[in-house]
């Protein structure tokens, strides 16, 4: 799975949550191999290194309903190795600064999701997994869409209908007795192609003329950055942005869709893992 957005659709049972942990190095392969931003997720160097570079939230996360915003966002940024400064700004992009001390059970759900995403990505990750992150909202989430689209390079979602993801997908996948197919674009109605357009520009910010990223030296440079969610090759440090030094920009223009590519995921039963 390259850069672009990913949506994986299936019925309840089908395995989605068990390949989105499995994604998430939470849970291992039953056999084969998996690799993730360029590392191998059977040693312990390459799950360090692809751990610092994801974000994963689950379908549920009542567990923190008693905690604030704030506080959800800042406790995942603890364990991330981020600072104070980097939970206010996540809060602010995502329109959390009047909710941010609010508890989570009393926020309404859409709010309780952005809430959910700003601590999924308050280290700015390279690659975002969202278990049915549109479930249960109003209007199906529609407000919802361009957020997710911007959260990272690689987004991968899911959700039971194929339907639900297809309007802002670049690529739609069914997961069915542990199989995963691709569904053509036009079966999906994913919108045809549109041509390949530069990103927005990020002068001053580490990028390059023709959107590439960029990895400067500094503090975070010891962090290998990379394109491609899956199958990619790692290069050293992290492209620069506006937020703070050495951070990319936090809302990027979503990319454009992308040719098929190879798809890797663990062989095993029919939980999808």
């Amino acid at each position: 799975m390259s850069e672009g957005v990913i949506g994986i659709a299936g019925p309840p049972g089908a395995g989605k949550s068990a390949l989105l942990a499995t994604f998430a190095t939470l849970r291992r392969p039953n056999s084969g191999a998996l690799e993730i931003l360029g590392h191998d997720t059977g040693n312990s160097a390459g799950l360090r290194a692809i751990r610092a570079r994801i974000g994963f939230l689950p379908g549920r996360f009542s567990w923190a309903a008693t905690m604030t915003a704030a506080e959800f966002t800042g406790y995942s940024a603890y364990y991330k190795g981020m600072r104070t400064p980097d939970v206010r700004q996540v809060l602010k992009r995502l329109d959390l600064t009047e909710a941010a001390d609010t508890p989570l059970s009393l926020l309404p759900p859409d709010v309780r999701m952005r809430a959910g995403l700003a601590a999924t990505c308050v280290h700015e990750p390279d690659l975002v997994l969202l278990n049915e992150p549109l479930h249960g909202l109003d209007g199906g989430g529609r407000d919802l869409v361009p957020v997710l689209r911007s959260l990272a390079p690689t987004v991968v979602a899911t959700a039971e209908s194929a339907a639900d993801l297809a309007p802002w997908c670049d690529r739609v996948f069914t997961l069915d007795r542990g199989r995963l197919d691709e569904l053509p674009p036009r079966a999906a109605g994913v919108p045809a192609p549109r041509a390949a357009a530069p990103r927005a520009s990020r002068a001053g910010s580490g990028g390059t003329e023709d959107g590439s990223r960029a990895c400067p030296d500094g503090a975070r440079a010891a962090r290998p950055c990379t394109s491609p969610a899956a199958g990619g090759a790692a290069h050293d440090g992290r492209a620069a942005g506006p937020d703070r030094p050495g951070g990319r920009p936090s809302l990027r223009t979503p990319p454009p869709h992308l040719p098929p590519s190879p798809v890797l995921v663990p062989a095993g039963s029919g939980a999808g893992v």
